[in-house]
């Protein structure tokens, strides 16, 4: 039951259940980067599984801290530049966002001065959250779309430009694009989001695109990143030659089934309190992830003659990813569509980097451009009054298919191909300015010999331990400070 207390103009009122609720979904989806991190980590080679895990987990240490000092308010904060970003001065360090009590001091007026204007107070968010609650759940979700970038770019980083560019990109890419597409009027200091709230459309027409928890803020985003970024860094050597196959089929497993059960915080979590509208969601994202994984094992199935593990792995993600736009607009009829014709459809689109020629190691691009174009669009076909966000008596549109005409259809496309575009072109230039300064990619010799050596001083594996030489106990020269670093080829390769 909810909490309650006397409403003043110093103590607004909170609802104890929908506070529980975000919090934990903010913890869920949280606990998603650690599996990523493993469903990406079994997806590369030997050489390079502690590599592509610590690019997932270094994104909580960068994106927590700058969502922190700038983050929330470029994303959150009054518009700047005609509604193209927030603010990144007026909360800076959290000071008069939600998070804040009052009376606090800001760290730009502390040594600059500086007074941020309309500044605001310690204020619950709407529905009965208080703000830190709000502040807490969005910063997981900038944490995990920047880590979703890394599965394009595997096995050839280097780990220092990949950290810098955690920073830079979030800076320039995603809190923008958070800003414009979420719908977050009455939950910070300004209405924002131009795509969602944009009432006539932009170029089509039509309502707002709707995003309810991130298909084209988070993954058309990070797939365009993705694609941009394996262009600036190009092919891995022996792509398309050799044998590039995941080396651990059980933590790709592992993982998927963690993003799972994250991704019912990611978007049940996203109506922001306990209610209807949650309930539906989290079926919604039941049905959908189910009929993709059926999708695209069958799709395999056809195509290759084989179910395969990591096809129903991949299912899984390709579903979620898809539903995450649609997931409170459509019926759960709609979902289960969502979700076969994501499952389907990524299953056929990750082999296109073999016909175009792009190297993208995780198939970023193939489940999350593609998935999170397939979601948003689709709800301009399936949206309607019998989702989760009609049952619970809030407006909404409907699609092309429940009567609705083209004008939803017009703006979701509006609202995805303005953050693909968006994304690709920044993502492109700041891959390309890092790659002639600091440099991206690591040299031949370490790429061929094991990232994980060479960047990190380590080895996923001891595997000379298990087959008695002694050959594997040689410390390399150039990493004596590490007893896990060895010249033991069989570990550095699969």
């Amino acid at each position: 039951m909810s909490a309650i207390s006397f409403v003043t103009a110093d103590t607004p009122f909170i609802d104890s259940g929908n506070t529980a609720w975000v919090l934990a979904a903010a913890a869920l989806v949280l606990f998603m980067t650690p599996g990523l991190a493993l469903f990406y980590g079994g997806m590369v080679r030997t050489k390079s599984v502690l590599n592509m895990m610590m690019m997932s987990f270094i994104s909580m240490g960068t994106i927590g801290t700058v969502w922190i000092l700038w983050g929330y308010s470029e994303a959150f904060g009054p518009d700047v530049a005609g509604g193209l970003i927030g603010n990144p001065f007026t909360h800076f360090g959290l000071h008069g966002a939600p998070a804040t009590s009052p009376g606090s001091t800001s760290i730009m007026t502390a040594i600059f001065g500086y007074v941020a204007p309309n500044a605001t107070t310690g204020a619950a968010a709407s529905g009965g959250i208080p703000g830190p609650a709000f502040v807490a759940f969005q910063v997981v979700f900038a944490i995990i779309a920047v880590a979703l970038i890394s599965g394009a770019i595997a096995d050839r980083a280097k780990f220092t430009t990949w950290t810098v560019f955690t920073v830079v990109w979030a800076t320039l890419v995603y809190f923008p694009a958070a800003h414009w597409v979420f719908a977050f009027s009455g939950y910070a200091a300004t209405t924002g989001g131009w795509i969602a709230n944009k009432a006539d459309g932009l170029f089509l027409g039509g309502a707002g695109a709707y995003d309810f928890a991130g298909g084209t803020a988070i993954h058309i985003n990070a797939g365009a990143a993705g694609l941009a970024l394996a262009l600036v860094l190009g092919k891995r050597i022996g792509f398309n030659k050799d044998p590039m196959r995941p080396h651990n089929l059980t933590l790709v497993m592992i993982g998927a089934g963690v993003l799972w059960f994250g991704w019912f915080g990611f978007n049940a979590g996203s109506a922001l309190g306990a209610g209807a509208q949650a309930a539906g969601v989290w079926i919604n994202t039941l049905g959908a992830t189910a009929t993709a994984m059926l999708g695209w094992l069958l799709t395999e199935k056809i195509r290759d003659g084989h179910f395969t593990s990591l096809g129903a792995a991949s299912g899984v993600v390709a579903g979620l990813v898809a539903i995450t736009p649609a997931c409170a607009t459509v019926s759960p009829v709609g979902a289960l569509i969502v979700g076969l014709v994501a499952g389907a459809g990524c299953a056929l689109a990750v082999g296109l980097k073999f016909r175009l020629g792009f190297d993208d190691s995780l198939d970023v691009v193939g489940v999350h451009l593609v998935g999170g174009l397939i979601g948003t669009l689709l709800i301009g076909l399936l949206a309607t009054t019998s989702s989760p966000t009609g049952a619970a008596g809030l407006t909404m549109n409907s699609g092309l298919f429940y009567g609705g005409g083209f004008a939803q259809l017009g703006a979701q496309a509006e609202g995805a191909f303005s953050v693909l575009i968006f994304s690709f072109v920044v993502t492109y230039a700041i891959g390309w300015v890092l790659h002639k300064t600091m440099g991206f990619r690591v040299d031949e010799e370490n790429e061929v010999s094991g990232i994980d050596l060479a960047e990190h001083a380590e080895t996923g594996y001891d595997l000379a331990s298990f087959g008695g030489s002694r050959t594997g106990a040689f410390l390399s020269s150039t990493h004596t400070t590490s007893p896990t670093a060895t010249s033991d080829k069989e570990g550095a390769s699969a």
